[in-house]
């Protein structure tokens, strides 16, 4: 092999001269990976506390999950102002980083979600409250499930007494 015809694909010459390289062209085109993703959710996310539900064939959630979720909000001194409700079922391109990025959440609550389907960087067991990279995270049964099991909801409202210091 001759030196002479050596060539180094571009992504390595970028990579060694990430610093002192310029590219001028300003016409390039995005990929849709690097597009903002505008996720749609219910609430205003005051208290940055993003709630993750999987319902199909509902935009956000049935009306009686909804009544249920408030009522579990109320009794941890919160309202839906309070929360970012983002159905997963509806989301297309979305994932655990876009949901970051948009929400900024302290908290993420999962109900009835497949974790490795949004990429979580942490599987970990329903009602096992889990530290990550400055977020509290809680995994539970679907709200439907929750709303018609008292044993479910006490151990749910055991987690949130933690996680909320009530």
């Amino acid at each position: 092999m001759s030196l002479d015809n050596f060539q180094l694909p571009p992504f390595l010459v970028q990579e060694l001269y990430k610093d002192s390289l310029v590219d001028l062209d300003s016409n390039q085109i995005k990929t849709d990976s690097l597009k903002p993703v505008n996720i749609p959710f219910l609430g205003k996310n005051e208290r940055n506390i993003l709630v993750l539900v999987d319902e199909k064939d509902v935009i956000y959630l049935r009306d009686e999950d909804l009544a249920f979720l408030t009522g579990v909000l109320t009794a941890c001194k919160l309202t839906l102002s309070d929360v970012a409700i983002v159905n997963v079922a509806t989301l297309k391109n979305a994932g655990y980083q876009q949901l970051l990025q948009q929400f900024r959440p302290g908290s993420i609550l999962c109900f009835g979600i497949n974790l490795a389907r949004l990429d979580f960087p942490l599987m970990f067991p329903e009602y096992q409250l889990q530290q990550c990279n400055n977020q509290s995270y809680l995994a539970a049964p679907t709200l439907a499930k929750l709303s018609s099991d008292k044993n479910e909801k006490m151990q749910l409202w055991n987690c949130l007494k933690k996680l909320f210091s009530i």
